[in-house]
């Protein structure tokens, strides 16, 4: 269900206003409506933020150094005081609190030493000279090999050369524009190759031909400079290598960098009353809560001082929150809405249990295997009893719940790993379900059968869509509009097993038309009704082809249900083609090749599944089932300004 909510109104002194959000902070209830206020400190925090971001990036690429094995350090004695003349611990700054009272006092050197910098800033400082210097290292791996064929020389030579009233002057030429040349031009050929030919040249410039740019230095000199700026680099590299064992620390510490951003974001939302006097010393902020929080909210007002309004939200109002209070079965869903972030409007209906009973149909029918089944259930149970100290993760019970569907779906089947029928044990065989498995019944009469199933599960799905809506809007003559498109989408269904299954439908002929026609005459005039069966009819009659679609929008979304099928279909198409592939090499000299291929290629099709759950399992709910729901998925989840 979603939770019914509260806005409210809270008014409080500025003298107070940082006490007053620590403690609403700690009351955790109040979900703030936010209008972009600024401030200084956040503008700071939001800084420290992003300097945070730009050193977890730093490391990011890096695996934290193996951390080498710790002597037992000596208790006591004199080995104990021998060890700290040897300098254990000895240097360290006044400003480390990280250290034994033990070891105190400190030396004068660490006393008068400068306070150290923040991790984060000490990070910042190992990477600022690394761009310069990448960018030093490409110039000169450039220019190295721009000048590389000349061999060694000095260019302030020829430069003082030129400065006596001797020119000489460096090219490099293409074979065709060495023939060219001017007869009378005086030069020395330096060297050649397919490519150029190197002259230095006397007196004059060959007219129309750019001169070589002469290099800073010489190559010897270019060289040792790359050498040395390679060597720095790699310092730097090292240095940041090493830090990636502070990733802990970092984590840490940009959760609290981030508690600051969420907090002073909040304080900026307090605002000055509009037409107020700049010495009116009261600020108010707006947000909702949960109408069965109001009490604690109450309490803290009172004992704070705090002015509090709370009214039911505006029927207008688009920016109310959405709470969900559900089953703990229910609540299996979440992480997925969560991941595809998807919520209700607060004045839409929670269709939570239902998308996950669904959800769970959908999954096992497009992987439709045991055996990933088999291994997605042992997976989830090794890392639920991995987790069970410290609270298994609703993410991994969800994850238990479609491979345990997964699985059953493969068991009925009998599909495993896309292994031929013939080829498995007699007795996966006989567990398996006859009407929808081929090890004991007749391939088309299984097809069959599943064709069914998919546009049966299709129209349960889309009725419940309609029942629901129904009992939305059951005080009004609207739900009318609404009996009529399900008498649409019953009628239509036996068209779908009629023209596509090619059976006789389970309604007679003249009561599935007459569904059809009198389900669209009931949503014609009541589809669009607000009060009024003229304007109702009028606006149906404005949008009369519309209207008429409706018809065959029934039947084409009863038809993508069929994608179930399909999907599973291709999915087992590919691990037969996988395992076709892999047999010959498994029982010769490359049995090797051969697992290699049945690893690789089961892990690609698994991945193939997972995107077509995602695609095809999430569409179905999130549109044809949402669409006939009257749902938008346009809501804002419920965050509360809370300590985390």
């Amino acid at each position: 269900m979603i939770v019914p909510m509260k806005k409210v109104c809270l008014m409080v002194q500025d003298k107070s206003r940082q006490d007053a959000m620590t403690k609403l902070r700690e009351i955790g209830v109040l979900h703030l409506e936010k209008s972009g206020g600024s401030s200084d400190k956040l503008s700071k925090a939001i800084e420290r933020r992003n300097r945070g971001e730009s050193a977890f990036s730093m490391i990011e690429g890096y695996k934290p150094p193996k951390k080498k094995s710790v002597q037992q350090q000596p208790t006591g004695g004199r080995d104990r005081r021998a060890q700290l003349a040897l300098g254990e611990r000895r240097g360290r700054r006044a400003t480390d609190k990280m250290g034994l009272e033990e070891l105190e006092p400190y030396s004068l050197a660490a006393i008068n030493a400068p306070d150290r910098p923040g991790l984060i800033d000490y990070m910042l400082s190992v990477d600022k000279d690394r761009k310069p210097l990448q960018e030093r290292e490409f110039f000169l791996g450039r220019e190295k090999a721009r000048i590389q064929a000349w061999g060694e020389f000095t260019p302030a030579t020829i430069t003082e050369m030129n400065a006596s009233g001797f020119p000489v002057f460096l090219y490099e030429l293409t074979p065709a524009g060495f023939k060219e040349i001017p007869k009378e031009t005086r030069y020395i050929k330096i060297g050649a190759d397919k490519i150029s030919v190197r002259l230095m040249v006397f007196d004059r410039e060959i007219p129309g031909v750019m001169p070589f740019h002469l290099p800073e230095k010489p190559l010897s000199a270019i060289e040792q400079e790359e050498k040395e700026v390679k060597f720095h680099l790699n310092e730097i590299e090292t240095r940041m290598r090493n830090l990636a064992d502070r990733r802990t620390a970092l984590v840490k510490e940009m959760a609290v960098i981030e508690r600051d951003v969420e907090f002073e974001a909040a304080k900026a939302e307090l605002k000055k009353p509009e037409g107020e006097p700049d010495e009116f010393s009261y600020s108010f902020l707006t947000g909702y809560i949960p109408a069965e929080d109001m009490g604690k909210l109450k309490t803290a007002a009172t004992a704070n001082n705090w002015a509090l309004a709370a009214n039911d939200p505006d029927p207008e109002d688009l920016n109310v929150p959405t709470k969900l209070k559900n089953s703990k079965f229910a609540q299996l869903i979440y992480p997925l809405t969560d991941f595809i972030e998807v919520t209700p409007a607060y004045r839409e209906m929670d269709v939570s249990i239902w998308f996950l009973v669904f959800f769970s149909i959908f999954f096992a029918m497009i992987f439709g295997d045991g055996g990933y089944g088999l291994l997605m259930t042992i997976t989830a149970l090794a890392l639920i009893i991995k987790t069970a100290r410290n609270g298994v993760p609703l993410a991994l019970k969800f994850f238990l719940l479609m491979a345990v569907c997964n699985l059953t779906w493969g068991v009925l089947t009998c599909a495993w790993f896309g292994i031929k029928i013939d080829a498995l044990p007699q007795f996966l065989k006989d567990i398996s379900l006859p009407y929808i498995s081929s090890a004991n019944s007749d391939k088309a009469f299984v097809t069959r059968n599943l064709q069914i199933f998919c546009f049966s599960v299709g129209l349960l799905h889309l009725t419940i869509a309609h029942l629901k809506r129904i009992f939305a809007n059951i005080k009004t003559l609207r739900v009318l509009g609404d009996v009529g498109t399900l008498g649409i989408l019953w009628g239509m269904y036996n068209v779908v097993l009629l023209l596509v299954v090619g059976m006789k439908p389970p309604m007679p002929t003249n009561v599935f038309i007459s569904l059809i026609g009198g389900g669209w005459v009931l949503t014609f005039v009541f589809n669009s009704y607000e009060g009024s069966i003229g304007k109702s009819i009028l606006t149906s009659c404005q949008n009369f082809i519309g209207m008429v679609l409706n018809i065959t929008g029934a039947f084409a979304d009863i038809m993508s249900y069929i994608r179930l099928w399909a999907v599973g279909l291709a999915g087992a198409a590919i691990a037969d083609t996988i395992n076709t592939m892999a047999g010959p090499m498994l029982g010769g000299f490359l049995i090797f090749a051969g697992i290699i291929l049945l690893v690789a290629g089961h892990g690609i099709n698994f991945a193939l599944a997972v995107i077509g759950v995602l695609v095809h399992g999430v569409r179905l709910n999130t549109l044809e089932f949402s669409s006939h729901a009257g749902l938008s998925w346009s809501g804002t989840k419920y965050r509360p300004f809370a300590v985390k």
